[in-house]
């Protein structure tokens, strides 16, 4: 058998654009035939992957998924919301949740490399998928939630998946206080469950800005304190769920509203799709214009 060097993986890395360990395994597996690798590449649909990698995928869905007292909430993403609607694209989002919810990875890189039930691991079905589908996929992120059976999950997928929330309630089993929950999470974007969870570095930080604040304003240094103080449980309002105004009820505070169910909220996470990714702007004529000079 034919020894696989790594200057032989790096000549296949640069003629497919495939990944590293994917170029290993393909050599190995034709004992070091560089074409036949570069055509068992093709075959799995790896190359032309590969090709797509430097491709920004802002577009896509978060999807949930609840199987007894376990449920997942993940983020897929595409480059074009086209394809985020595909029906092939979806299916994926489903066998991705689903498998995500059996296998319960701790980091994003042991999910990627988790064997799903076909025998390929994450990463290779995500290929396979980008071959069929013709656009970069990405499993950007994901969370696993566990409840027992006298809680309740709070599960919340707006304008068809662009934004969702999984929260985990205790103390009810009552799934529409928990969307109720979820649904007012969506919409208001909060950073925390309550002000306890503020670090005091933020709270600081917020005290100097909002005291600079006030003092700009050319307010008397004597009555500064008390109205930071005022402006920092406004600040508390906007960022910490049980104090924000309830979406369904502005005249009750969230917090209120989930006690008189008789119920903690313990956690949420909230996904917004493409949140963070720096999306690119093509200029089309340029990229038209780049393409009929290059021919």
């Amino acid at each position: 058998m034919a020894e696989v060097t790594a200057k032989m993986v790096k000549e296949l890395r640069e003629k497919t654009g495939a990944g590293m360990m994917d170029c290993k395994k393909a050599l190995v597996k034709v004992d070091g035939d560089m074409e036949a690798a570069i055509d068992f590449l093709r075959e799995k649909g790896l190359s032309s992957a590969a090709k797509k990698a430097d491709r920004i995928a802002a577009e896509g869905t978060t999807y949930i998924e609840v199987k007894g007292n376990d449920a997942v909430l993940l983020e897929v993403n595409a480059e074009t919301d086209f394809v985020a609607k595909n029906e092939g694209f979806q299916k994926l989002v489903k066998e991705l949740a689903d498998h995500l919810l059996a296998a319960k990875p701790a980091t994003l890189e042991e999910a990627m490399d988790s064997k799903m039930e076909n025998g390929a691991t994450v990463a290779e079905h995500i290929s396979q998928a980008i071959a069929t589908i013709g656009e970069k996929i990405t499993l950007r992120r994901f969370t696993v939630a566990s409840k027992t059976d006298a809680d309740a999950f709070g599960a919340y997928l707006h304008m068809g998946g662009r934004i969702g929330v999984l929260a985990v309630l205790e103390g009810t089993t009552d799934e529409n206080v928990g969307r109720d929950v979820a649904m007012h999470i969506a919409a208001l974007n909060p950073k925390y469950i309550a002000h306890d969870q503020v670090s005091e570095e933020e709270i600081a930080h917020e005290r100097k800005v909002l005291t600079e604040q006030a003092l700009n304003e050319g307010k008397p240094e004597n009555i500064v304190a008390k109205m930071v103080e005022g402006r920092l449980r406004k600040y508390f309002e906007e960022i910490c769920v049980l104090d924000q105004a309830f979406v369904k009820n502005p005249d009750q505070k969230v917090g209120d509203y989930i006690k008189s169910a008789g119920a903690t909220l313990t956690s949420f996470v909230r996904y917004e799709v493409g949140e963070g990714i720096e999306k690119r702007e093509d200029n089309f004529a340029e990229e038209v214009m780049s393409q009929v000079k290059g021919k």
